[in-house]
């Protein structure tokens, strides 16, 4: 019996959403919609009595679908801001870009700095991981040939 139909999103949750938000539309993804969801259902799906969160609904241009949730109540719980690669949890979110040092450069222009260095995979994938705010870590890789 299969069970999944489809991939819908990835959820990260963030302090501060409208920066988070920035980032990500940096990266060319549009927000499709906002939100906020309070009471019973958020309750009961996250455990957390009283919880209340905002919503964005971001899209990358092939229809991929990235949630950021920023809890209004109870506080965010910090995270680590400085994971790397090898820390248990959520790696990374990853996205092709037709230019990897033009989508480098913009990133570093809004303050964004690579974890490491760009890379390249046998000759056929560069690659970098961009740090974001609140520590997010997006992948960004170009195709090669």
């Amino acid at each position: 019996m299969t069970h999944i139909k489809r991939f819908d999103h990835t959820g990260i949750t963030v302090a501060d959403l409208d920066s988070a938000t920035a980032f990500v539309v940096g990266l060319s993804l549009e927000v499709e919609g906002t939100g906020s969801v309070q009471g019973d259902f958020v309750e009961t799906v996250c455990g957390i009595p009283g919880a209340q969160c905002k919503i964005t609904m971001l899209r990358s241009p092939d229809g991929a679908r990235l949630e950021l949730s920023s809890f209004v109540t109870p506080d965010p719980t910090p995270g680590s801001p400085e994971a790397m690669a090898n820390e248990v949890g959520l790696r990374n979110v990853s996205f092709e870009v037709g230019d990897l040092q033009a989508a480098v450069d913009a990133r570093a222009a809004d303050g964004s700095g690579l974890v490491g260095g760009v890379g390249e995979y046998e000759g056929s994938v560069r690659m970098a991981y961009v740090r974001g705010p609140e520590g997010i870590v997006v992948s960004l890789f170009e195709q090669l040939g």
